[in-house]
């Protein structure tokens, strides 16, 4: 999948009381589709350092291929939370998964849905261990910077739009982290990127929050609905079971229907763009 490459130019967005500019360079991701993928299986580790924030203890990693030198996540987390854990809305989930697999299966899914959300995420193994790598998102700061920052979006519709797009997939994975708004990434053009997704796949035929859908592309949800279970098998079966692949067209069915039953009621230029 090919993004278009940023501007080169120094881009500033509006704050409260004074500006923000990103340099030159700072440009979200460096690489992208089977040309990060090849990089983040290839690269050599120069170095390893723990992030410092999350539960998963995930670590930056810088690696390089000889000509190129790249930042990535790498987490290894893969254990069932045994008994009862408590969700960030007071409800509780039983045995629930952390696993980097997810992390694979999220882009993967992005990748059959040609949404461009999730950066580019591999499976490798480094000193005997497994895990997940992630294209680090250069210059990018999170949706809890941005509100203390009181950062604008220069076109606050697409991005309006894309931050819907991402609270679909967000419903469709049943990222059960989804309320943590330091996983919600921009660069300095204000893509929108969705990270950390070890809780999500959940196995629950229904909807996070289905009244936060509403409005929705034509574009995907007519590849949402086109994903056959053959489809998701071969692309997803790696690093998903199939309860897991199961919830995702369980919650698939539900949003086709969502936005139906919202088109019904508002019509179709409140609810759908293209």
């Amino acid at each position: 999948m090919t993004r278009t490459p940023l501007p080169a130019a120094i881009l500033v967005f509006s704050l409260a009381s004074a500006s923000a500019s990103w340099a030159e360079g700072d440009r979200g991701l460096p690489l992208s589709g089977s040309d990060a993928e090849r990089f983040l299986r290839e690269a050599v580790i120069v170095s390893s350092k723990p992030i410092g924030v999350g539960i998963t203890r995930p670590k930056k990693v810088t690696l390089s291929d000889g000509f190129r030198t790249h930042d990535a996540v790498w987490k290894t987390v893969d254990e069932i939370r045994r008994g009862l854990n408590r969700g960030r809305k007071g409800g509780y989930q039983l045995g629930t998964w952390d696993s980097y697999r997810y992390e694979v299966a999220a882009y993967e899914l992005d990748k059959l849905l040609g949404l461009g959300i999730v950066p580019p995420t591999v499976e490798r193994e480094i000193d005997g261990r497994r895990g997940s790598l992630q294209m680090w998102v250069e210059g990018g700061f999170t949706e809890l910077d941005r509100r203390e920052r009181s950062l604008t979006a220069p076109d606050i519709v697409r991005w309006s739009d894309r931050l819907g797009q991402l609270r679909l997939f967000q419903s469709l994975v049943y990222d059960s982290d989804y309320l943590n708004i330091r996983n919600i990434l921009y660069d300095e053009s204000f893509q929108v990127y969705s990270i950390d997704h070890s809780r999500a796949f959940r196995i629950y035929p229904v909807l996070l929050e289905e009244a936060r859908l509403v409005r929705f592309s034509r574009a995907l949800l007519a590849r949402l609905e086109a994903l056959t279970r053959d489809e998701l098998d071969a692309a997803l079966g790696g690093w998903l079971k199939a309860p897991e692949i199961d919830g995702i067209l369980a919650r698939r069915d539900k949003i086709l229907a969502r936005a139906r039953s919202a088109a019904e009621r508002l019509g179709d230029e409140t609810v759908f763009y293209p």
